[in-house]
């Protein structure tokens, strides 16, 4: 079964791992679509703190990870899915429902998150330090 799964994966932490993992043990191909800088810019307002290529490069050394590729437009998730052959798209229970729309082309999964771990509040916590 192919897994795909979104994310902009900045700033790597132990909650990526966890959904990642949890995400590959669900069947036997996992495939990330990482956001493009762009793509991160038009949706947080901000460019990420590691750019496209370093993340890319942190996710292709997982071993959870079979494949990695670049996610340039929001609007364009059923296409992925469709070029991808995804009988699986799983996703952070922080979009539950939001992709609801794309089970007519494969299940979808919320799993929870990692409890106390957000990419955001790291940098916020990191660019508060005296």
């Amino acid at each position: 079964m192919r897994i795909i799964t979104f994310g902009t994966y900045d700033v790597f932490h132990v909650g990526h791992v966890n959904i990642l993992e949890r995400a590959r043990a669900k069947g036997d191909y996992l495939i990330v679509g990482v956001s493009s800088d762009a793509l991160n810019m038009s949706k947080k307002g901000r460019n990420p703190i590691y750019s496209q290529d370093d993340r890319i490069h942190i996710l292709k050394s997982l071993r959870c990870v079979d494949e990695v590729f670049v996610e340039e437009s929001l609007e364009l998730k059923e296409q992925y899915l469709i070029d991808h052959k995804a009988d699986m798209l799983v996703m952070g229970d922080d979009w539950e429902g939001k992709f609801d729309h794309l089970k007519h082309i494969c299940d979808v999964v919320y799993l929870p998150r990692t409890p106390s771990i957000s990419t955001t509040e790291t940098i916020e916590i990191v660019k508060n330090l005296p």
